[in-house]
């Protein structure tokens, strides 16, 4: 198949189209990205007057600080947690809009709308809900013998930062599933009805492979978004408490860099968080791939 070459009157037309995304990039993600990297091997004193050269001092202390540890483990739980309960969610809502009430496009809307709420509003409002002393959900709870303070009680901390990420993430993973299930044809579905396939099958076995390539989509969006993008709901539900309970790396990234003043511990910190990110993603684009079908 031949595909359309474009030919542009100036050769320097190209690099003029590209020039401000390229500034975009420079500005906003390699000169901060290349400072982290740079601050990471430094010591610099809490009035920035001074500033030594330490070369892997902050990394070699960072990985023998139980602080950390204990963040890195926070923050695999929530990852792995955000993302399961986000897409499984977001996919039953979206089989059943598809399967149901497809021409209900007020219902789509309004699961759309916790999309463009900030973080940090949807920390404010899940905090609200879940307060031991206002909120509904504790009043709720203990009634069915079940005492709420997530306060004191690192668990249910944890379990409030999940579900409050989780609700926030459901809409933008219900839009590309209800795109992807649109795409799928009716004919297959049809086919398989004739042939005594129930739904549960039909599903399993031709609906959701042909899904595979949104899913993928979607697990790599969902977890750099469980680990750089949840930042102000963890400031404004738990502050990482109670105890460290939900210091994930991202906060803590924020609490020893901006909080202690500690800027080459907390600079190490971004470097190593941004090389996990990127491994996980190299991982699932070597193994995770293999099984999409497109």
């Amino acid at each position: 198949m031949q595909t359309k070459r474009t030919v542009f009157p100036s050769k320097f037309l190209p690099y003029a189209l590209l020039a401000p995304q390229l500034a975009v990039t420079l500005v906003f993600f390699i000169w901060p990205a290349a400072q982290a990297v740079k601050s990471s091997f430094e010591r610099e004193d809490p009035f920035g007057f001074r500033t030594t050269f330490i070369w892997f001092e902050n990394y070699t202390r960072l990985f023998s600080e139980p602080g950390y540890v204990n963040a890195l483990t926070k923050t695999a739980i929530f990852a792995v947690s955000v993302t399961l309960l986000s897409m499984s969610l977001s996919l039953l809502l979206a089989v059943a809009v598809n399967r149901v009430i497809r021409s209900n496009r007020a219902y789509t809307t309004m699961l759309v709308w916790p999309y463009a709420v900030a973080p940090v509003v949807v920390g404010i409002l899940w905090w609200f809900m879940f307060n031991p002393t206002i909120g509904i959900a504790p009043y709720l709870l203990r009634a069915v013998g079940i005492s709420w303070n997530h306060r004191v009680d690192g668990t249910q901390a944890m379990i409030l930062v999940v579900i409050a990420a989780s609700w926030k993430q459901i809409s933008y993973n219900f839009l590309f599933f209800v795109a992807g299930l649109q795409s799928v044809p009716q004919s297959l579905n049809e086919a398989a009805a004739i042939d005594g396939a129930g739904p549960f099958k039909r599903f399993w076995t031709i609906v959701f492979p042909l899904l595979s390539p949104t899913t993928f989509f979607l697990l790599i969006v969902n977890i750099n978004y469980a680990m750089f993008d949840t930042f102000g709901l963890i400031d404004a539900t738990t502050n990482g408490g109670p105890n460290q309970a939900t210091n994930i790396l991202v906060y803590k990234v924020y609490a020893d860099g901006f909080l202690g003043l500690n800027i080459g511990s907390s600079a190490a910190q971004s470097v190593v968080l941004m090389l996990i990110v990127i491994a996980l993603t190299a991982i699932q684009f070597r193994y995770v791939e293999r099984r999409v079908q497109y």
